[in-house]
């Protein structure tokens, strides 16, 4: 049976990283013998460009459709001045909320043959760093309402409301307990319980959730300690979870203890496979706009993350364990993308088109 994927390139370098993605999915269809139906559509700046719309209606029809959605990146300083709603980033916002996407997984990892990219001293880093990052993604400041600007006593006043009720917290904390069952059953709970009622209600709920799975060992930190341990510390870590804006800064500092965004990919789920849900994978990165058609992208983000939805929405285990041996293959061989090149001696450069044949060609 044809899988059904649609392809959103969005912006920037998104194109050409997706294109990688893509290859790597063609691959895995010689050697696996499935079969992918893809479909291609408008999102972010291109699509406001195209439509006046950074989400479409065509393309959200397609995505509900779809059993998953390849995202490459959205934005940049082009559409800086366009209306706030209309910004590609809007169109990213809205395709979470309309897909019911709520759990975000961000795996943060350090290839050995990369460990000297870690902000890291080595002996830290030598401790290894393997961990996952489940973010609730459609609540808290983001989607908190109300929420705007207005004037009061002659000055202007913003703001925005953090907001969760139990099912939303329960819901992506069975998410993260389910991600540390298949791990090293360790599972950090971030909060600022301390302060926030918002955070008390998440810890209470989450020690509910947590009586269900006695085999996986329960913590809580505050999201401030979190973010020190995070480098002082790091091989503590094995699943933390987040709520949405602890999640959005904790995610990109783990990124960056790794060494690169250019290596993390992500998913974003509206539920299981089995139930019905849906997930989109994207990578970690921006859309990079000074690099942008200079074919010096780092596509393995994007291929990691076709990785992780072969295995998550698919089921293709095998496939996305060989496309994940074959990225690292690539690495150990000693090719390497500009962004990733520097510092490393005795690396093969290699441009976002070769990266991708590469690994591709390690697939047969």
């Amino acid at each position: 049976m044809e899988k059904n994927i649609v392809v959103l390139p969005g912006d920037g370098i998104g194109p050409e990283v997706l294109a990688e993605a893509v290859k790597i999915l063609h691959a895995v269809e010689r050697r696996f013998g499935c079969s992918f139906a893809l479909r291609e559509a408008l999102i972010g700046g291109a699509a406001y460009e195209a439509e006046g719309d950074p989400l479409p209606e065509e393309t959200l029809a397609a995505c509900r459709a779809a059993d998953a959605v390849l995202l490459g990146a959205v934005g940049g300083p082009r559409w800086a001045e366009a209306p706030v709603d209309k910004r590609p980033e809007a169109g990213l916002l809205r395709i979470r909320k309309e897909l019911g996407l709520y759990a975000n997984l961000r795996p943060a990892v350090v290839f050995p043959e990369l460990a000297s990219l870690s902000c890291l001293r080595p002996d830290l880093v030598e401790q290894g760093l393997d961990l996952l990052v489940v973010r609730e993604l459609s609540g808290d400041v983001y989607f908190g309402l109300p929420a705007g600007e207005e004037r009061r006593d002659g000055a202007r006043q913003a703001f925005n409301n953090m907001i969760y009720d139990e099912r939303e917290i329960r819901r992506i904390a069975i998410v993260a307990f389910e991600a540390a069952m298949k791990r090293k059953r360790r599972l950090c709970s971030v909060d600022k319980a301390n302060i926030l009622a918002v955070s008390r209600l998440w810890r209470e709920v989450v020690r509910e959730v947590g009586a269900d799975y006695p085999g996986v060992e329960l913590s809580h930190m505050y999201v401030d300690n979190c973010a020190m341990q995070m480098v002082i510390r790091p091989a503590q870590f094995d699943v933390l979870l987040t709520a949405n804006l602890f999640g959005d800064i904790l995610s990109d500092e783990a990124a960056g203890v790794a060494g690169s965004l250019g290596l993390l990919p992500s998913a974003s789920l509206s539920g299981t496979a089995q139930s019905g849900g849906i997930g989109l994978y994207e990578p970690v990165h921006g859309s990079a706009p000074d690099i942008t058609g200079q074919d010096k992208a780092n596509p393995l983000a994007a291929i990691l993350s076709t990785a992780m939805m072969l295995d998550m929405t698919f089921g293709l285990k095998d496939a996305a364990v060989a496309v994940e041996q074959a990225v690292r293959r690539t690495l150990a061989e000693g090719f390497r993308t500009a962004d990733i090149a520097a510092g490393q001696p005795g690396t093969r450069l290699a441009s976002c088109r070769e990266m991708g044949d590469l690994v591709a060609a390690r697939l047969v």
